[in-house]
């Protein structure tokens, strides 16, 4: 299992849920808490507002999935599908994501800072208004793929691959342009001075 940012150990759990056949279901306002949950399947389940503390998701099925104003906070995800899941506004801080499947994932807005997603394949996701501060990509493939208006301040970024993706309005002050690939990124004029002032150039207006 891909490790934690500092080496930090997973939440135990006190329980565990397997083989729940949650398809279609419509969550709202409920709590779980320190839950194992093996084999869950969500697809196309409706989650307002519930709140997953410390859990962990082994082989769970999110496939479209919506999830509004919920949150999931320090939470794992191993070998988990994301396919077309969406998630609007909501919290995710501190999660773990490890050999997990992403395509078509949309995130709206939300909390997602100090989450762990190392080498994780985002090629297909997209990003819009999300908190990611701190957050591990360490690795991440996100060609092509989608973060507008993020905020990736103190993020890891070293080895990631951000070719041809679309950052505008994300802020890439964490960007290390020497020990990530950027080629063909989308991004704006301001991004343009704030890389060239990270790879060292002295940058004046006239």
């Amino acid at each position: 299992m891909a490790e934690r940012k500092y080496g930090e150990p997973a939440p135990s759990t006190s329980h565990t849920l397997a083989g729940a056949d949650w398809y279609g279901r419509e969550l709202r306002r409920q709590r779980f808490d320190n839950t194992l949950f093996v084999d869950l399947d969500l697809t196309e389940a409706l989650n307002t507002g519930s709140i997953f503390n410390e859990c962990t998701f082994r082989r769970a099925r999110f496939n479209a999935s919506v999830h509004r104003g919920s949150a999931f906070t320090n939470c794992t995800f191993v070998s988990c599908n994301f396919f077309d899941a969406r998630f609007t506004d909501c919290k995710l801080v501190g999660s773990m994501f490890d050999g997990c499947e992403f395509a078509c994932m949309q995130v709206t807005d939300g909390d997602w800072s100090f989450v762990g997603l190392p080498g994780a394949d985002l090629r297909r996701a997209a990003f819009s208004g999300t908190r990611l501060r701190e957050a591990d990509l360490t690795g991440a493939r996100c060609q092509d793929g989608s973060l507008r208006d993020a905020d990736l301040s103190g993020a890891w970024l070293h080895s990631a691959d951000f070719s041809r993706c679309d950052l505008r309005g994300t802020d890439l002050s964490a960007l290390e342009p020497e020990h990530t690939r950027i080629k063909g990124a989308i991004i704006t004029v301001d991004q343009t001075l704030a890389i060239a002032a990270a790879l060292g150039l002295d940058v004046r207006v006239s």
